[in-house]
């Protein structure tokens, strides 16, 4: 059905209910593939970054749910099966989608479960819908601007875990492109010495829906891509957390580095973080 705004108006509220329903038929699809799924359909778009036709089909089912819904919308997209570049910005489109088919590729390869369908829509160069649909907890997050966010429709507030050493922090390891790695270790270091703990769930848009619930206090993570993150951030923010860039408020969608958190924490972790890495 295809999304019409009402006096001029859109309602974002509305279209963020049949987003969550095209994440929920993607993650469907996933999870009967996970059950028989083949490593020898895996194919290497560059070092240790994998895809299968599973990524790729979930991808061509959650573009043609929103072209149905917004067909004026634009798309950034991992596998680029909308025929355009998949690390494009969305100049010149006023409305256009971000989407993460199946965030946590290498943990459904190896059947670890934990991994999501993402999407995300800018108008201009705001968030307003945010959904993230874990598959295995058959969990579905949600956020509109200004309207809150939301587990499986119940509200969901970051923790109030008041400092970063009562906290549980997440992150994720590099893996294709290593020339800041030193500077990494060292902050992990210090955020292992300093908390309560570290994790690694494998799933950038995991980790931030979590942080949105309060599950995580924080979680920062380098060298990553807008449509592993641009919808997890308007979950967090609209859970009452911050997300940034590492050292500056910055551009946390494309700038290619995030620090998000209950907000209580924030300044310490990007204290922290600021003791090893520069601009």
């Amino acid at each position: 059905m295809t999304f019409l705004p009402q006096n001029n108006m859109t309602d974002f509220t509305q279209l963020s209910h049949q987003v969550a329903a095209v994440a929920r038929r993607a993650g469907q699809f996933i999870r009967q593939e996970a059950a028989t799924f083949d490593r020898a359909h895996v194919q290497h778009k560059g070092l240790h970054d994998m895809v299968s036709y599973v990524d790729q089909e979930s991808e061509r089912m959650v573009v043609a749910g929103l072209r149905e819904l917004l067909p004026q919308a634009g798309f950034i997209t991992e596998e680029g099966t909308t025929g355009g570049d998949s690390q494009a910005t969305n100049a010149g489109t006023e409305l256009t989608w971000i989407i993460d088919p199946l965030d946590g590729t290498t943990n459904f390869i190896h059947g670890l479960p934990c991994y999501s369908v993402s999407i995300a829509l800018l108008e201009g160069t705001e968030l307003v819908i945010g959904v993230v649909y874990e598959v295995n907890l058959d969990e579905c997050f949600r956020a509109v601007r200004g309207g809150g966010a939301f587990c499986n429709e119940e509200p969901i507030r970051v923790s109030g875990t008041p400092a970063l050493g009562q906290s549980l922090v997440a992150t994720g390891f590099p893996y294709s492109n290593f020339h800041r790695v030193d500077a990494y270790l060292a902050i992990l270091k210090e955020f292992m010495r300093g908390t309560n703990g570290v994790r690694r769930v494998g799933s950038a848009a995991v980790d931030l829906a979590w942080t949105a619930a309060g599950r995580f206090d924080g979680y920062f993570e380098f060298n990553i891509n807008s449509y592993d993150v641009a919808a997890g951030i308007l979950l967090v923010r609209e859970a009452g957390g911050r997300v940034t860039q590492f050292l500056h408020d910055g551009d946390p969608i494309f700038g290619r580095e995030v620090v998000a958190s209950n907000g209580s924490v924030h300044a310490e972790m990007q204290g922290l973080i600021g003791q090893y890495w520069q601009q």
